[in-house]
């Protein structure tokens, strides 16, 4: 008669209770690997919901155009994108004058790379300095095309920009290292690389994980700049998109530029463009490469642990020949001993298995608590995985003891001493 699965996992644990030390060596490699699978998975689920999040902020109708393609570069850029011109205001124009289906163009312009021998921008006020800010020149389109909002203040008007009005918008975090002590930090004065300016407004915080670049961010009136820097041309420019008219927008867009900069017909283009759920897209695109680097990486660990639970099943199956005899003896088959060592076994990893998915939600807990601009959280596939190759591991590296066990002659079983 076979063996009641509970009496297996019933002998199971009685074997882990009288080799604690020796048990819990051998699921030490399960338990890093399916604990730093969790960990890792909880932060890439974070980091995917948080970049989601702010991307798509921008609404889902923008289109980002710049000299290299917007969104996360890995590796380098070829010769042909780094000699590409820069994004010129004519190019904007006819983008303007020929999109149809754009609702709104907005241009961004920053001071050019080697201005000022290549020094960052600069933010000082009575002796507070923040360097490597993000400073540039917009329109007064551009908390609207961008979908920013103001949490302090206003934004400037197209009268400020067409008189080149020294006003600046900042901001939630450069705001708050340059004015730590004040709570309201309109109408006070900074200076920005030797330029005074009047602050009306901080931008609302971003709140997106690792990136702070937009919360860096000191805008002043696109013709303010263009006068401070008459020689600038480094653009950038988004434009939204009419309702349901975003690939059209995209196209008209290329024509444009594609007229405006020259490129001959059987030339790539000389620009860049992206939407937010392209940028999405290359993101996730990233992290999933990694989860599948994590995943080889954990694989490792939990190998080692499976050669652990092994060596220790071919220790409890010397150990325990005797029992196996008297087993044998009384009427066990050989099924009957396979399924009590594979018990052991999956019991070993599978305690491994939970002990680190319960450290992965700790690891989870405690990044939210820690930063909490990140949104851990386990993802199922994690846990499902991490739980699934414990088990799988103990199966495939329990039953090499479990056959040696079942092939012992009982009779020779009994005599071991």
């Amino acid at each position: 008669m076979a063996t009641p699965l509970s009496e297996n996992l019933h002998l199971a644990l009685d074997t882990l209770r009288s080799h604690k030390l020796r048990s819990a060596l051998t699921i030490l490699g399960v338990f890093v690997g399916v604990v730093t699978l969790m960990a890792i998975g909880s932060i890439l689920t974070g980091l995917n919901q948080s970049f989601t999040n702010e991307m798509k902020s921008f609404g889902t109708n923008t289109i980002f155009v710049y000299k290299f393609q917007p969104g996360i570069h890995v590796g380098r850029l070829t010769p042909q994108e780094l000699n590409r011109p820069p994004i010129s205001q004519h190019d904007i124009d006819e983008v303007e004058s020929f999109c149809s289906a754009c609702q709104a163009v907005s241009p961004q312009v920053f001071r050019d790379v080697g201005e000022y021998g290549g020094t960052p921008d600069q933010a000082v006020r009575k002796g507070h300095v923040v360097a490597s800010i993000q400073f540039s020149g917009a329109m007064p389109n551009y908390p609207v095309v961008m979908n920013r909002t103001l949490g302090a203040g206003r934004f400037f008007t197209p009268i400020e920009n067409r008189h080149h009005q020294m006003v600046i918008v900042l901001g939630t975090t450069l705001a708050q290292d340059l004015f730590p002590r004040t709570p309201d930090p309109i109408g006070g004065h900074i200076n920005v690389n030797g330029n005074s300016f009047r602050v009306i407004g901080v931008f609302a915080p971003q709140n997106m994980a690792g990136n702070d670049q937009q919360d860096l961010a000191a805008i002043i009136p696109y013709d303010s700049f263009r006068k401070i820097y008459a020689n600038a041309r480094e653009h950038f420019f988004a434009a939204t998109a009419k309702p349901g008219e975003l690939q059209q927008a995209i196209d008209e867009i290329r024509i444009a530029l594609r007229r405006s900069r020259h490129d001959q017909w059987n030339q790539p283009d000389s620009f860049g463009y992206a939407t937010a759920d392209s940028i999405i897209k290359q993101f996730h695109d990233i992290t999933s490469e990694v989860a599948l680097i994590i995943v080889v990486v954990a694989s490792i660990g939990m190998l080692i642990g499976g050669v652990g639970v092994m060596n220790i099943m071919l220790v409890s199956v010397t150990e325990r020949t005797r029992e196996i005899g008297v087993r044998k003896a009384i009427g066990a088959r050989r099924t009957d001993i396979i399924q009590q060592f594979l018990a052991e076994a999956v019991t070993l990893t599978g305690l491994g298995g939970l002990l680190g998915i319960a450290g992965g939600w700790l690891i989870s807990l405690l990044i939210n608590v820690l930063l909490p601009k990140l949104p851990s959280s386990i993802p199922l596939w994690a846990m499902y995985l991490g739980f699934g190759a414990a088990v799988s591991v103990g199966l495939f590296f329990g039953v090499y003891p479990a056959v040696k066990a079942a092939k012992l002659n009982p009779i020779e079983a009994l005599r071991y001493e």
